[in-house]
């Protein structure tokens, strides 16, 4: 079988919460992509997986980690 990606996980897989954590939504997930090519540009590797978690969290339909959301969203402040 075919390993599957984007909304195929989310319609067979269920939510997997994490304590802490919160499911990802539209706006976080669009901040991190603008926080992640920000911390590409600056080299700012701690951020850069931040983005990636909250990004991969986004795509298999899981929760991503309260820290991790906290850096993103304030990444700009």
């Amino acid at each position: 079988m075919l390993p599957q990606f984007g909304t195929a996980v989310r319609k067979t897989k269920s939510l997997n919460a994490e304590p802490g954590g919160s499911a990802p939504d539209k706006a976080s997930v669009d901040a991190a992509w603008l926080v992640l090519e920000a911390a590409n540009d600056l080299g700012d590797h701690a951020a850069i997986e931040a983005c990636r978690r909250v990004i991969d969290a986004e795509l298999n339909g899981t929760v991503a980690g309260g820290a991790d959301l906290d850096l993103v969203l304030g990444y700009f402040r």
